[in-house]
């Protein structure tokens, strides 16, 4: 086969392309109930252009899908979305969002395994949705933090009245964002290291 001319296989693009500097990378995987900001959230902080897998919703989903709150959505992600961030010079995060529609959690457990740790999406007007998503990772025993994603018609309450609602111990992280704005996005980001850099050294021998 002739690979010479326009029959040659292109590389990445430059500003795909892996920093020189990097040292280590860390799967995250973003999770939540359909609608919360999963796709936006690695639009907004990905340094590379997003790989989605999003579809247009279809008469299919009528009746099976829980579309509360998101009425005007037209696409839902199918598989997953992947982006990159680096943190640090030297640290490099590669970021999965899973699939929010129930029928395809499935895909989940390939999306988990090799995970250092998790961002929960939560919407303050479905909380309900947060307890199967919370449950999954803590089968597979994957640290996560908690990310209020702020909804303009969405009630706000005190952490501590949502740490109660949602049964969660006093050591995992519950933060306020904007999945919109790349700089709440990657202070959520931030949250999460630091959660998982406090486990790590918990568990170091003295």
């Amino acid at each position: 086969m002739d690979f010479k001319g326009s029959d040659t296989v292109p590389g990445p693009r430059t500003e795909d392309q892996l920093p020189h500097t990097a040292e280590a990378a860390v799967k995250i995987v973003i999770v939540g109930g359909f609608g919360v900001g999963k796709t936006t959230m690695v639009g907004s902080v990905s340094e590379i252009r997003p790989l989605t897998t999003e579809e247009t919703m279809t008469q299919a989903g009528i009746g099976v899908d829980d579309n509360f709150g998101s009425d005007t959505k037209t696409a839902t992600t199918v598989a997953m979305d992947f982006g990159r961030i680096s943190i640090t010079e030297q640290l490099v995060l590669y970021l999965f969002g899973t699939p929010g529609q129930e029928r395809f959690w499935f895909l989940w457990n390939g999306l988990f395994d090799g995970a250092l740790g998790a961002v929960v999406l939560i919407d303050t007007r479905r909380l309900e949705v947060s307890f199967d998503v919370m449950g999954r990772l803590e089968e597979r025993g994957v640290p996560f933090v908690v990310a209020v994603n702020t909804f303009p018609d969405a009630p706000r309450y005190p952490v501590d009245e949502l740490r109660t609602a949602l049964d969660l111990p006093e050591e995992i992280p519950i933060v306020e964002c904007d999945v919109r704005r790349r700089a709440s996005s990657r202070d959520v980001l931030m949250t999460l290291m630091h959660f998982l850099h406090a486990l790590a050294m918990a568990k170091a021998p003295a």
